[in-house]
């Protein structure tokens, strides 16, 4: 496998503040919403129609990668087509940071290079599947992608809450909102990294845990956060995947502003390590209900956390032209976040229905990418 230097850096190459983004969905029965394991005949079927549908590590799974965007819209049109694109070939998908009722057993890892080194580095670590919204934002150069990494870090709590889309695993429920976050966190290299001094900083920090952990390059980082100078972007991963492209239209478009806002910023907040690790499990636990602590380890509910970055990208969401995406988001928060209307939904007609209804969510593609 290639290995990638990050001092090979692709920071500047192309227009700053573009955007690009990730979707792992679940495929399923497309009546019942059970998950099954058909990557690779559905990837070989679309692979000359359609580009950026890629194999994950599970066979159960399919990822979506949108090419360099403007905009949000244009991030959520190309979804959409790609959504489009799988529904057509009869199999059905499912957005939800785990799904609901899969069992480890059931979860086939892909027959691909990669996949099974990770398999073999990880063992049960990887059992369980999860599927992660991952957003990158172009960066005119590496400092100030450093810049925007260690702000970032700030903002991951608020958004892995605003995100949370998993309460059930294994045909239960987790008493967590995402379920993904707490099971990706037994992977290794799957946190929040500390704040960087600079890019040679983050350089000699990939080169050192590269070599401690006996792997290619720092792809195989699964941060919450992290800079991708292969890409020139840094890249947000605390996000689990949504099954309403409006929902990831919400999210896409605050994490874009935040990214934007504090390239801009004078001084750059930080967060301790271990005040960060507990805002993120309360995150994971409590979505949209948590209380997240700021520096002084004091408590603030989500509501307030939200409108004061949501008061603080203001300025920026009509030039990334994401006003009405920044919108819907009371909406996401009303419903209890995607945790919210998933509890809704099995607590009135069970985990059967369940499993239709996001089946049903996830396929609304038609006129997204026109609106």
């Amino acid at each position: 496998m290639a290995k990638t230097r990050p001092q090979d850096h692709a920071f500047g190459s192309g227009t700053p503040f573009s955007l690009g983004a990730e979707e792992e969905l679940f495929l399923v029965d497309p009546v019942t919403g059970r998950m099954v394991n058909s990557s690779a005949a559905v990837s070989e079927r679309l692979a000359s129609a359609m580009p950026g549908i890629e194999r994950e590590l599970h066979a159960g799974m399919i990822e979506f990668v949108t090419g360099v965007c403007s905009t949000t819209r244009e991030v959520i049109g190309e979804f959409a087509h790609r959504r489009a694109a799988c529904l057509g070939t009869g199999v059905g998908l499912l957005g939800s940071g785990t799904h609901p009722t899969a069992t480890d057993d059931e979860a086939q890892i892909s027959d691909k290079e990669r996949y099974e080194r990770i398999h073999e580095l990880l063992g049960d670590a990887v059992a369980t599947p999860v599927a992660g919204l991952h957003v990158h934002i172009g960066m005119p150069d590496p400092e100030t992608a450093i810049k925007v990494f260690n702000a970032m870090r700030v903002h991951l709590p608020l958004l892995q809450a605003l995100a949370a889309n998993s309460p059930f695993r294994s045909g239960r429920d987790t008493g967590l909102a995402s379920a993904r976050s707490v099971t990706i966190g037994s992977w290794p290299r799957s946190g929040v990294p500390r704040a960087m001094q600079g890019f040679d900083d983050f350089c000699s920090t990939a080169e050192l845990l590269t070599r401690a952990a006996d792997v290619e390059d720092y792809t195989w980082f699964w941060w919450k956060l992290r800079p991708h100078p292969k890409l020139g972007t840094v890249e947000i991963r605390a996000l689990d995947s949504q099954s309403s492209l409006r929902d990831t239209e919400a999210l896409v478009a605050l994490t874009h502003c935040l990214a934007r806002a504090a390239a801009d910023a004078d001084d750059v907040d930080d967060l301790p390590s271990e005040l960060l690790e507990e805002g993120m499990f309360r995150a994971a636990r409590f979505g949209v209900d948590a209380d997240l602590p700021d520096a002084n380890g004091e408590l603030h509910p989500f509501a307030d956390v939200l409108a004061k970055a949501l008061d603080h990208v203001q300025p920026y969401a009509h030039e990334l032209h994401c006003d009405r995406e920044l919108a819907l988001i009371p909406a996401l928060v009303a419903a209890r976040g995607g945790a919210g209307r998933q509890r809704e939904i099995c607590g009135l007609s069970g985990i059967d229905s369940l499993l239709r209804e996001l089946t049903l969510a996830t396929a609304q593609t038609s006129g997204i990418a026109l609106t």
